[in-house]
């Protein structure tokens, strides 16, 4: 299979890159090319025919994984490779080691893969249940012009991000877990790196206040704030699957889904605050 035509742009520096978004967007559109991993098998599926694609591997200043108060910062060419080997945050670094396989998560962006928004992708979720944000530029009145978009408001549906036409994503922002606070991450698929049935990350402080996020049963990550309800995981547990939303298809039923989604939500709970109970990450 190959990929439709398109014209390709390969920018130097942000401006030029957000010129470009802004110039093409009104004449049959354009991608963004970081990674690739989603966008390059979606052209040549024909899923996708761009008239003209941006590829911003060479703009300077994307890259890098950026300890800043209070979290983390991901830059838009910061790799899945590179940032699990940060170790600059815990519940990001346990999700991305379980995002596809080695070879994808050498050349896939964490900041594509939340643009790309895949309601059974990991990584959403993580920055659902941080309550983190993506940083968004475009090119307005001859200057480059952001705005940090929270992720309650970022995930619109399947595949679709708050990210418009002519506008680049160029960092997310990952808040810390803060002092005495646990995380933790469980999915279940069938074979590993596949995308998952079901999975949930779960952050809680020994304040009792606890998070979790699902992906994999709904259209975006699924929401629940467990805090009060956590120590009573039987409470917790019907909540998450009271909100959870799933589908039918070849892979699992509805049931099934719904089902999974509480038993990894104890599960997640349950480590998420043994850890934040010894004072962990």
């Amino acid at each position: 299979m190959k990929p439709p035509p398109f014209a390709y742009h390969a920018p130097r520096d942000l401006g030029a890159a957000l010129r470009v978004l802004a110039e093409v967007q009104g004449a049959g559109g354009g991608k963004v090319l970081a990674g690739g991993q989603s966008l390059i098998p979606m052209l040549n599926m024909r899923l996708a025919a761009p008239a003209h694609l941006v590829d911003i591997n060479r703009v300077a200043g994307l890259g890098g994984v950026e300890r800043v108060p209070g979290g983390v910062r991901v830059g838009a060419l910061a790799r899945h490779a590179e940032v699990e080997r940060s170790g600059a945050h815990p519940l990001l670094a346990r999700a991305l080691k379980l995002v596809a396989h080695p070879v994808i998560r050498n050349r896939g962006t964490v900041v594509g893969s939340l643009v790309h928004a895949d309601p059974a992708a990991e990584l959403p979720a993580v920055l659902a249940v941080l309550g983190g944000s993506v940083r968004v530029a475009r090119w307005e009145g001859g200057t480059a012009v952001e705005r940090d978009v929270p992720a309650a408001d970022f995930f619109l549906g399947p595949m679709e991000s708050a990210v418009g036409p002519g506008e680049l994503a160029v960092s997310a922002f990952f808040p810390a877990l803060g002092e005495r606070a646990g995380c933790a991450f469980a999915e279940i698929s069938r074979r590993h790196g596949d995308y998952a049935l079901a999975g949930v990350c779960a952050v809680a402080a020994a304040d009792g206040t606890a998070r979790v996020a699902c992906f994999g049963v709904g259209p975006v990550p699924v929401v629940v704030d467990v805090s009060g309800r956590a120590p009573d995981r039987a409470a917790a547990v019907r909540a998450v699957r009271a909100a959870a939303d799933p589908d039918d298809d070849i892979h699992a039923t509805a049931a099934y889904r719904r089902h999974l989604v509480g038993v990894l939500a104890e599960r997640a709970l349950r480590e998420a605050a043994e850890e934040a109970g010894t004072g962990g990450a």
